[in-house]
């Protein structure tokens, strides 16, 4: 595996190259060249089950969404009210700042699956901070324990590279239809969604309602559904009768189509 250095306050920090493929986690990702940027990281008690922490992008079960146990809490300047739920990011304890706690040559590529909110008097998650509040499992990758659990970090948003085809769950009732739409590839944050009945036939423009969850006020009922997926990269992929006519409500249907 390929390794570069990054040069600043007098030394220097060993991380992954910006151009190579790694499998982290049960989900493979790869860089995207882009710019390392500065955070702080914390993590989750020890003693809470990292699958379940879907929070604030309301994934019932990490697993279940495709996204494994390296998951984090970001803050609000990553968060954007939802629209990351889903993105990938590649991070490593920044060992110039901080040898004593930081593990040299680690990096973790982690799913942001909830929000960790400000509280408005200097708090690691108050705006205009960058800041992941992870997993135990992936926060031990990269640091030990100790330091009060906070640690600098670099970060860089990176491709996800999920298995198997993208889901969807269905929600709500009547003629109120919530999809919940998870293991997505791709930058893996979703920027627009559209349905499609066999009935209806035309698309119709969802909304996102909270996290990764998008809805249609229609009645949908016994149709089959399509649907077609915009991330925030701007590319578009069409899931055509991926949901059958005889789906019910609290189901989850996976797609043969993923976003590379």
């Amino acid at each position: 595996m390929m390794v570069a250095m990054i040069y600043g306050n007098g030394g220097f920090v060993w991380v992954l190259h910006a151009l190579f493929f790694m499998v982290v986690g049960g989900s493979f990702v790869h860089g995207d060249g882009g710019a390392w940027l500065d955070a702080h990281a914390t993590f989750y008690g020890a003693d809470q089950n990292p699958t379940s922490l879907g929070g604030a992008c309301g994934y019932d079960n990490t697993f279940h969404a495709g996204f494994g146990i390296n998951t984090a809490a970001v803050s609000g300047a990553l968060f954007r009210g939802g629209e990351a739920c889903g993105a990938c990011f590649l991070v490593i304890c920044n060992y110039n700042v901080d040898p004593k706690w930081c593990l040299r040559r680690r990096a973790v590529a982690i799913t942001a699956t909830n929000f960790c909110p400000s509280n408005n008097n200097g708090g690691w998650c108050d705006p205009p901070r960058a800041h992941f509040d992870m997993s135990s499992p992936a926060f031990l990758t990269i640091a030990r324990q100790g330091n009060e659990g906070i640690v600098p970090v670099l970060y860089k948003r990176v491709s996800c590279r999920r298995k198997g085809g993208v889901r969807f769950t269905l929600r709500g009732q009547s003629n109120f239809n919530m999809v919940m739409i998870s293991n997505v590839g791709g930058s893996g944050d979703i920027k627009a969604a559209w349905v499609k009945g066999s009935r209806t036939r035309t698309w119709m423009l969802m909304h996102r309602n909270w996290g990764a969850n998008w809805q249609a006020n229609v009645d949908l009922r016994n149709q089959i559904m399509s649907f077609k997926v915009t991330l925030i990269d701007g590319r578009t992929l069409d899931f055509v009768n991926v949901v059958p006519s005889s789906w019910r409500f609290g189901q989850t249907f996976s797609s043969m189509v993923q976003f590379s």
